[in-house]
């Protein structure tokens, strides 16, 4: 798996920057050897970076990425990227990075990285990276579900368009996006340090980027008080910690499980979850403790789909519980919490 090729996925709501981020990141040496899917070549506005046209479809630029456009089902359009690849048509990238439409839900995308069975052998998911402007993304958010989707899913905020705000209301949109999704990193465009590697860093399967990922979510963790699930004398929810509730229904929470978890059995509970609410878990993050294994086991999820699970080379702190963090749209944590209590409780 490790040789497989990362695809990350750059998307936004209409209006919100992705062209001026795509073509920034373009520009970094850091970003060459990168193949670039996206809808039209004039729609990002690249055409004085070209330096020959390979064919109709696909372009290579003076960095050396290479940018195709996406005609029909995206899973064909990849797999024809990696054939001429392989033919030598083409340079051999190390990258792919989709960019959707501003209207798009990023989670199909996703999901034809991780289910299409020849994509499967050639690719591996790297990162969602969503922009989010800060002229409008108060109001978009809470206008329209594609960019509460778009921003519930990420696993890097870029907030865009910082010089058209009032710093006031910059502040008041971290707050919000913070409710949506806790553990994503937010960073800021303006910021002259911002790389493609600190963007596109293959969070989901490099152990050493994945470690900074985890403690940002173990940080969310402790500011919530998780549940200890499994104490004695406890009934599900009691002392059950305020989730962080946004205006649209979104809550984030975290859960704990104290003792080692069998695999297995945690495995099937969370296919079960999944399979019957998965449209409703935006995204599960987790930490686990399992049974026979001296380092933790590192886990994703996004709606009914779970990334590959990869091990830490060591725990980030000295605690040993398993910690799961949830983003949910319409499911009360009280239910996900009494839901794994009784499955454990049969094992």
């Amino acid at each position: 798996m490790t040789s497989a090729i990362p695809v990350n996925v750059l998307t936004g709501f209409l209006g919100s920057g992705k062209t001026s981020l795509l073509n920034r990141l373009l520009r970094d040496p850091l970003f060459s050897q990168c193949a670039v899917l996206i809808n039209e070549f004039g729609a990002i506005g690249i055409d004085h970076h070209l330096v020959d046209r390979i064919d109709g479809d696909m372009v290579l630029l003076a960095s050396g990425c290479i940018c195709c456009t996406i005609r029909g089902d995206l899973a064909s359009a990849l797999r024809g990227l990696f054939e001429r690849r392989e033919s030598g048509l083409v340079p051999p990238f190390i990258r792919v990075v989709i960019e959707t439409t501003g209207l798009a839900d990023p989670v199909p995308v996703v999901a034809t990285i991780l289910y299409d069975r020849v994509l499967q052998h050639h690719f591996r998911m790297g990162n969602v990276v969503t922009t989010v402007d800060a002229l409008n993304g108060s109001r978009n958010l809470a206008q329209y579900p594609e960019c509460l989707k778009q921003a519930a899913v990420a696993d890097r905020l870029v907030l865009t368009k910082l010089d058209l705000a009032a710093p006031e209301a910059v502040d008041a949109l971290v707050q919000q996006l913070h409710a949506v999704n806790p553990t994503a990193d937010t960073v800021r465009a303006d910021n002259v340090d911002l790389s493609a590697a600190q963007l596109l860093g293959d969070n989901v399967f490099d152990s050493a980027i994945q470690s900074q990922e985890v403690g940002r979510w173990l940080q969310f963790a402790h500011q919530r008080q998780y549940l200890a699930i499994g104490n004695a004398g406890r009934t599900p929810s009691q002392d059950l910690a305020e989730p962080v509730m946004h205006p649209r229904g979104i809550q984030s929470f975290v859960l704990s499980l104290p003792e080692a978890i069998n695999w297995t059995v945690f495995g099937v509970w969370l296919s079960l979850l999944l399979h019957a609410h998965g449209d409703k878990v935006l995204r599960v993050k987790g930490l686990l403790n399992v049974e026979g294994a001296d380092t933790p086991v590192v886990l994703h999820g996004v709606q009914k789909m779970v990334y590959p699970p990869t091990h830490l080379d060591r725990w980030p702190d000295d605690d040993r519980q398993s910690r799961l963090v949830f983003i949910v749209h319409g499911l009360e944590p009280s239910a996900i919490e009494a839901s794994l209590l009784a499955y454990l409780a049969q094992f």
